[in-house]
C-alpha cells in the first residue's frame, strides 16, 4: 500500500513540473515575438536607409527568432496535451 501511495505522489509531481515549463515557455515564447516586432520596425527603417547588408543581417535574425518561436510552440503545444491526458486520466480514476 505505501508503494501505491508513493507512485500517486510522483503522478502529481509530473504534471506541476509541465505546467511550470508551459508558464516559462509561453514567457519567452512572447519575448521572442516582441523581439521580432522590433526587427520589423528596424527592417522599415532600414528599407528606407537601403542598407542591404543590414537588412540581409536582420532578415536572418528574424527567420531564426520564427524557427526558435514554431519549435516552442510545437513544445508548448505538446505540453498542453500531455496535461489535457493527465486531467481525464485523473477523472476517470475518480469516478
Amino acid at each position: 500500500m505505501k508503494h501505491h501511495h508513493h507512485l500517486e505522489a510522483h503522478a502529481h509531481i509530473a504534471p506541476r513540473v509541465m505546467s511550470k515549463e508551459a508558464e516559462k515557455i509561453t514567457a519567452l515564447v512572447a519575448g521572442l515575438r516582441k523581439s521580432v516586432f522590433d526587427i520589423d520596425k528596424e527592417r522599415a527603417r532600414t528599407r528606407d536607409a537601403s542598407d542591404p547588408a543590414l537588412m540581409s543581417t536582420l532578415d536572418t535574425r528574424r527567420n531564426n527568432l520564427m524557427v526558435t518561436v514554431a519549435a516552442l510552440e510545437d513544445r508548448l503545444s505538446a505540453i498542453q496535451g500531455l496535461l489535457k491526458l493527465n486531467r481525464r486520466h485523473v477523472a476517470h480514476r475518480m469516478h
